[in-house]
């Protein structure tokens, strides 16, 4: 990478870092995945009390080893709740028990430079754990994801990262699959449902984010 590319990015997301502080979120910035990794095992999971531990689907979760540090810790009940071969009822209910652990590790879809949160989701897991019911939740957030404002965020998620998710997954039906556009539609496997827009963290410091200086994710 170009030094000035580099230093284009250090000096945005320490401008998103600020924002997202002065909204009451706890904020670490990342240079890149193996740093994000680190910093969430020795800066950030030393200071949580973590008996259960669950996430949502998340590239960036992935691509970091985070996910897989997660569902390894000693002595920590984990409920997953993307297991292949359980009945889709169970996994729903799994998701449901999911909203009550101590820490609960996401992405998101955009973060706004004001320091806010805009996500959409299919079923709600995501965006209600980000809301309210874990004790502790991290989300991990590439450079690529830093938008203006909400207006911004929403139209990158519905243009790029929704129809992006929506070829991911084999088997689903929707019109955005065959276009790579979005057509509002009534699918019964949309994944456009629930919006949310999270405008500080409550309480301060309940949730942490990672920006990381790498393209994660959709």
């Amino acid at each position: 990478m170009e030094v000035w590319h580099e230093h284009f990015w250090q000096l945005r997301l320490e401008h998103c870092r600020e924002a997202l502080t002065r909204n009451n979120f706890r904020v670490v910035i990342a240079n890149s995945c193996s740093e994000a990794r680190a910093i969430f095992n020795e800066t950030i999971l030393p200071t949580l009390s973590v008996q259960t531990v669950s996430w949502a689907d998340s590239m960036s979760l992935e691509a970091t080893g985070i996910l897989t540090d997660a569902k390894n810790l000693p002595g920590v009940t984990v409920i997953e709740t993307f297991a292949e071969g359980v009945p889709r009822e169970e996994l729903l209910e799994r998701r449901r028990q999911a909203l009550l652990v101590d820490l609960f590790l996401t992405g998101s879809n955009g973060v706004t430079e004001a320091g806010q949160l805009v996500n959409l989701d299919m079923v709600g897991n995501r965006v209600g754990a980000i809301t309210f019911g874990p004790r502790a939740v991290v989300l991990v957030i590439g450079r690529n994801k830093v938008v203006a404002d909400v207006d911004e965020a929403r139209r990158r998620i519905k243009r790029i990262a929704a129809p992006l998710n929506a070829l991911r997954h084999d088997g689903w039906k929707m019109p955005c699959r065959k276009t790579s556009f979005c057509h509002d539609c009534r699918s019964p496997d949309r994944i456009c449902n629930t919006w949310t827009i999270t405008e500080k963290s409550y309480p301060k410091g309940r949730i942490s984010i990672i920006l990381v200086n790498e393209d994660l994710g959709l």
